[in-house]
């Protein structure tokens, strides 16, 4: 067994660890090699809740992806062992204000939260390793002779740009629904712009000229045609007939966008950015915590989902974030999401694998854009080390486990960030202090096949993707 890291408390701290997740893993085995006596339980029933609760413990920690279980859990311990530290870790917002609620002396905590600021901080800026979201102002965490620091973040763009930016943005088609109704409302007002303007350099009064333009557009034709004046009936004739047409395509694209989904607006703050974006890709709770953090700093994002029906996708709309359905490693959607304009793009699908598939197809389209990858879980990639080449890597289950194990340790921590291969607590007076973690694979009680039983994993918690 290893010596108790410096600055730790003494090893004699009984804890329970409850989950049969990467992070219980990683978070039992931190413990362990801290020399504290951890007792680690996958998906324990009441009887084997009540025997290890027998004698109060110093801290219980329930990491799962359910988050009705965690809901469950966490009330039986209060009711078990009401004098426990508990903490717990939970995706769902509405879930985690509920917990709150129910147990004011529980510590409620997201992985996605907790990873939110270091996957934004080099989206914005490549040197940042964390950004930070003050009454003062926005806060950067960077690495000042290879310690992070904490200092005045440097403007990342204009507000005008950003606006002219977001302007010209409004009526972009981004699918073919879309372009059928920009289509069609082009071309009807291009023939009542051309009627008007014939009329009006014949002779006509700007009001008498619209009613009559007006009259074409809606396929009755004017009210009167001028004696002797062929041209100008072709030309109705012809603006009549393609105005059917037009019609048509508006119509088709009105209806279009009536049925389905809106992820993305046609006008509005859901536009498709031109530039100085970052495009985020997989819009579960990280990928949304990302969204809706990038935005705080005023910077635009847009997201990319495959599940168009994915909770998190709908809940996205009512915070103003456009989301484009598809998948983050097709060319044409990378293309059509304007990816060598954007600032960077940030992989943060549960899915290590297809977050390395989105980096190498990213850096296809646009070698030079920043990439941002989230991986760690995955048993084939868990050394992070070896995908540094695509872009700045983040260990959401690693900066989780941070936090976690410095609460069950009684370590005081504002927040946890990543620097090169390290994990850093982030102190309440603002200074940052190196956090080693222990790999998963030292979690004795896994190897021991305590937790086997337990059902693999599930990618959704409370119906909404991690």
């Amino acid at each position: 067994m290893t010596t108790a890291q410096p600055g730790s408390p003494p090893a004699d701290r009984r804890l329970v660890v409850i989950g049969d997740t990467n992070l219980a893993r990683r978070v039992c085995a931190s413990l362990t090699a801290r020399e504290h006596t951890v007792h680690h339980l996958g998906e324990p029933n009441d009887s084997e809740l009540r025997t290890a609760l027998r004698t109060t413990p110093d801290g219980v920690a329930i990491l799962l992806h359910d988050d009705v279980a965690a809901l469950r859990y966490a009330l039986a311990v209060a009711h078990i062992s009401p004098q426990a530290p508990v903490t717990v870790t939970v995706f769902d917002r509405t879930v985690s204000e509920e917990l709150k609620r129910l147990l004011p002396q529980c510590d409620v905590t997201s992985p996605a939260d907790l990873a939110a600021p270091s996957l934004a901080g080099p989206c914005i800026d490549p040197a940042n390793l964390a950004v930070h979201h003050r009454p003062q102002g926005t806060r950067a965490v960077t690495a000042v002779d290879a310690r992070p620091r904490l200092g005045a973040c440097q403007p990342h763009g204009r507000q005008l740009g950003r606006r002219l930016g977001r302007f010209a943005g409004q009526l972009r088609p981004h699918d073919a629904g879309t372009r059928l109704l920009v289509i069609g409302l082009t071309g009807i007002l291009a023939v009542l712009l051309a009627d008007w303007a014939w009329l009006v350099s014949h002779g006509h009064h700007p009001a008498e000229a619209l009613f009559h333009a007006t009259r074409v557009v809606a396929a009755v034709g004017p009210a009167t045609a001028p004696a002797h004046s062929y041209g100008y009936q072709l030309a109705a004739s012809a603006a009549m007939l393609a105005t059917l047409l037009f019609s048509a395509l508006f119509t088709a694209g009105v209806i279009e966008r009536m049925l389905g989904l809106k992820l993305i607006g046609l006008i509005g703050p859901r536009t498709l950015p031109r530039s100085g974006h970052v495009i985020v890709v997989g819009m579960g709770q990280v990928g949304l915590r990302l969204c809706a953090e990038l935005q705080r700093h005023g910077v635009p994002v847009v997201g990319v989902e495959r599940d168009p029906h994915a909770a998190t996708a709908r809940l996205a709309r009512s915070l103003g974030i456009p989301v484009m359905t598809g998948h983050g490693g097709d060319r044409t959607v990378l293309e059509q999401l304007r990816l060598g304009k954007a600032r960077s793009i940030a992989a943060v699908g549960s899915d290590d694998l297809d977050n390395i598939a989105v980096a190498i197809a990213a850096h296809g389209v646009a070698p030079a854009t920043p990439v941002v990858i989230r991986a760690g879980d995955h048993e084939a990639i868990a050394e992070t080390r070896s995908l540094l080449p695509l872009g700045t890597v983040r260990d959401v289950t690693g900066l989780a486990a941070g936090y976690v194990l410095a609460r069950l340790v009684d370590e005081p921590v504002g927040g946890v960030i990543a620097h090169e291969h390290d994990i850093y607590l982030q102190r309440p007076d603002e200074t940052f202090t190196p956090w080693p973690l222990t790999t998963r694979d030292d979690c004795r009680h896994h190897q021991d096949g305590v937790t086997a039983r337990v059902p693999a994993p599930r990618s959704h918690g409370v119906g909404t993707p991690r």
